[in-house]
């Protein structure tokens, strides 16, 4: 299901978008929607791709198992996920066709080595930066009805749900890592 996202991120990014908290722009003038939001994408995209990469290549099959975390995805399957969610929400704000691997937001069953995968997720981002590129002053905030589920949201907000889940699953890959006795990237 499409996910509305916290007001204060869309707060963070309508005022950026109007020039408010965008002073640190260029001579040019204020930033615009879609850079604010390909600025967002950016910092997210370094996080997850940098987290991701670290996961030696024989550890993508791990899930903890003990106490609350028995069924959880495993580390393969946590970036495969945030990456399907992230395709599912750039070809909703396209217009572009849904498949079946976007819509239960699982991924392709074809990605299965640590190197399928990160091209998977770097693929989500790009797909990401075309719906963002997509975006400007007159339909950042426009209703749009989303893929899955009834009612409506905007392209930004649509955005933002999409880096905000998977904000959600790089603490869970953070914490994948440190079982495994590796220290994320951001941690050093």
């Amino acid at each position: 299901m499409i996910r509305t996202c916290p007001v204060f991120i869309t707060v963070a990014l309508l005022g950026s978008a109007t020039g408010l908290s965008a002073q640190s722009g260029s001579a040019a003038g204020p930033r615009t929607a879609s850079q604010v939001v390909r600025g967002f994408i950016a910092a997210a995209e370094k996080q997850l791709t940098e987290l991701a990469s670290e996961m030696p290549g024989d550890k993508y099959d791990f899930a903890p198992t003990q106490g609350e975390f028995r069924g959880v995805r495993t580390f393969a399957k946590q970036v495969k996920h945030a990456a399907a969610y992230q395709y599912l929400v750039a070809v909703t704000i396209l217009g572009e066709p849904v498949t079946a691997d976007m819509a239960d937001e699982r991924g392709p069953d074809s990605a299965r080595t640590k190197d399928e995968i990160l091209a998977y997720l770097k693929e989500s981002f790009a797909a990401l930066n075309r719906a963002a590129s997509a975006i400007d002053e007159k339909n950042a905030f426009a209703p749009i009805t989303p893929t899955l589920g009834p009612g409506s949201d905007t392209r930004i907000g649509l955005i933002m749900s999409a880096l905000a889940h998977s904000s959600n699953h790089y603490g869970q890959m953070v914490e994948y890592l440190r079982m495994n006795g590796i220290i994320p990237p951001a941690s050093r």
